[in-house]
């Protein structure tokens, strides 16, 4: 390579990056392998289960991406911390943690099970599966705690770098949560494992067994996980006050505040999508269940990237290597959109078999198949704009990312599905097409943002 394409990317950074990314992106597709099962399981009680479990699950994103906002904010401190060798301020940050583990777990148990009857109401689900929705949202939410130890605790463990001990607990609470729900789903029947058949014990619960499963399995979760934090070399709290400590908390919530209303206010579009999608029927909102679960699994790699990217920045930060800091963001970049492309490729190539795991229905899966090619197109653009969020949530910018986040999410997303569904009365595909115009214009402002450079703190010693 020449000294020229040196500059322009660093191979070395490589090994690095995806040495913290590829443990992040297992554990994630271990839980899109999970949401496949499940969905599946679910799918063969017909198409209202679908719907039911569906119908709600833009909630989760909106209550789940809100909890991790708040992990954002003290991954940036730790890994700030452990770059300048700071590990006792580390610590103290992740005792720190803590509180927001108690506030999010118990504000988003006693909201849900407080509104879970008015919740598919709002989402404008069908009467005939609100009940059913109302009770799976009502048990999925009441392992809350356990559910924000997993997130936040996690989030502090890959900010020290340790993305396996987080990959190991999700791989054994999705295997748990399969296993229960083969138990709770299904009633007790004969079944045939290489010729011998046996009697195979089962609940016959359905959707709510599903529920409980996913309950259970996330109530271990937060346990494995707390143990493992309070046991770790370099971030353990043990022995620290759990008390409010102002120098630690102001500058953590003055990241995770800005990215907390960037996700609650995008969520809440979601939610707002969804609402719109539901009222289409039935045959819509199972299809937009069904390819929103198979898109999932080729988002994997821009996700996992963008945990290691923001990890690898706030270390850049702390150490005031900004070299380091223009070489990550360089290599990280090119890697995301080789990854991109070749998910997208896969995800147009593949879409019918992969939409045919879940339904039989001709309709959904004609429906889910044309959203799913048209959405392949726009993956690597969007790729681009997860990495430049996750550096800048490394070094503490989340104003911006929450500026464009809203405004794109409400006036092209929102906006527009609203205009072709309620307005000119067109179908799921209109409203796919809106979501593809809204990442294109968040990819379009990010990279803007990036290239400008004012989002790095370190951009002056690098000139």
């Amino acid at each position: 390579m020449t000294k020229n394409g040196q500059r322009a990317l660093n191979t070395g950074m490589m090994p690095v990056i995806l040495h913290l990314a590829c443990p992040t992106m297992l554990e994630q597709l271990m839980q899109t392998l999970v949401q496949y099962i499940d969905t599946a399981m679910v799918g063969t009680l017909g198409t209202e289960a679908t719907a039911a479990v569906g119908a709600t699950s833009t909630v989760n994103w909106l209550i789940g991406s809100t909890v991790s906002a708040f992990g954002i904010g003290f991954l940036t401190f730790i890994a700030r911390a452990l770059g300048h060798g700071d590990h006792e301020r580390a610590r103290r940050v992740t005792s720190q943690s803590t509180l927001a583990v108690l506030f999010a777990g118990i504000l988003f148990t006693a909201l849900p099970l407080a509104l879970h009857r008015q919740i598919p109401v709002w989402m404008q689900t069908d009467r005939s599966i609100r009940e059913t929705a109302s009770r799976y949202l009502f048990i999925l939410y009441t392992p809350m705690l356990f559910r924000a130890a997993t997130t936040i605790y996690g989030t502090a463990l890959r900010a020290a770098g340790d993305t396996r001990t987080p990959m190991r607990v999700g791989i054994a609470v999705n295997v748990l949560n399969v296993a229960l729900n083969f138990l709770m789903i299904y009633p007790t029947r004969e079944i045939s494992v290489l010729g011998t058949r046996f009697t195979m014990i089962g609940a016959g619960m359905g959707v709510t067994g599903a529920a409980i499963a996913s309950a259970a399995a996330y109530a271990f979760g937060g346990i494995c996980i707390t143990v493992s934090l309070w046991r770790h070399p370099a971030i353990s709290p043990k022995g620290l006050s759990l008390r409010p400590d102002p120098e630690i908390l102001k500058p953590c919530l003055k990241v995770a505040v800005p990215n907390m209303l960037q996700r609650f206010a995008t969520s809440f579009g979601y939610v707002a999508f969804a609402s719109m999608i539901n009222s289409l029927g039935e045959v819509s909102t199972a299809a937009h269940t069904i390819a929103n679960t198979v898109e999932s699994a080729f988002y994997i790699p821009g996700y996992g990237m963008q945990t290691a990217a923001a990890t690898l920045a706030g270390n850049a930060l702390g150490a005031g290597d900004g070299k380091r800091m223009r070489e990550l963001t360089r290599t990280a970049i090119a890697i995301e959109v080789a990854l991109m492309v070749l998910s997208g490729g896969l995800l147009f190539a593949f879409a019918p078999s992969m939409a045919g795991i879940f339904t039989r229905d001709e309709r959904v899966l004609a429906l889910c198949v044309t959203v799913l090619r048209m959405v392949a197109v726009s993956e690597p653009f969007y790729g681009v704009s997860i990495i430049i969020e996750g550096m800048m949530q490394g070094v503490g910018e989340t104003v911006k990312p929450l500026i464009c986040g809203i405004s794109t999410m409400w006036l092209v997303r929102i906006g527009g599905t609203f205009l072709c569904i309620t307005m000119l009365g067109l179908g799921l595909q209109a409203a796919w097409g809106c979501m593809i115009a809204h990442n294109m214009t968040m990819f379009l402002l990010m990279l803007i943002l990036y290239l400008r450079g004012t989002w790095n703190p370190l951009n002056e010693k690098t000139r």
